[in-house]
């Protein structure tokens, strides 16, 4: 796998987070919808739920903090370079919605299946109750604006 294997945009199809003890989780639910793209200018990820709640206490800035959470919670989005050694693709992230991401890198592992991309995280919280991995699949979209 190399850079222009990956080239272009990818839909995502599902996220699940596989936990050491058998529990499977979906982050964003069974309705999801989103991209990642990989360019000769870097690579941008956004996933979110599908029909968020549109808030109703007030603006994108005078909203309760309860809704503000909730639309967090719910959509996740990250840009940055991006390098492909084997079947590894590591994201230096630049920006992130996440703070915690910025200026560090997320390495996935990645399986290319014609058009569908999988990419998995190394361990989350290894040692804990609550260790994991995220699987994202991706299937290869003919759009690309």
């Amino acid at each position: 796998m190399n850079r222009e294997t990956i080239k272009g945009r990818w839909a995502v199809v599902s996220w699940e987070q596989l936990y050491d003890d058998g529990r499977v989780v979906l982050p964003m639910g069974t309705e999801l919808e989103g991209f990642i793209e990989y360019s000769d200018f870097g690579m941008f990820c956004v996933v979110a739920k599908k029909n968020r709640d549109s808030f109703t206490s007030g603006g994108q800035w005078s909203a309760n903090d309860a809704e503000k959470a909730a639309a967090y919670s719910s959509y996740l989005t990250y840009a940055g370079d991006y390098d492909v050694e084997g079947n590894t693709i590591t994201h230096h992230v630049h920006y992130s919605i996440f703070p915690n991401w910025v200026d560090g890198t997320q390495h996935r592992h990645a399986e290319l299946d014609g058009d569908t991309l999988s990419l998995t995280t190394a361990p989350l919280e290894a040692g804990t109750s609550e260790a994991r991995v995220s699987k994202l699949v991706w299937k290869r979209s003919t759009l690309n604006a």
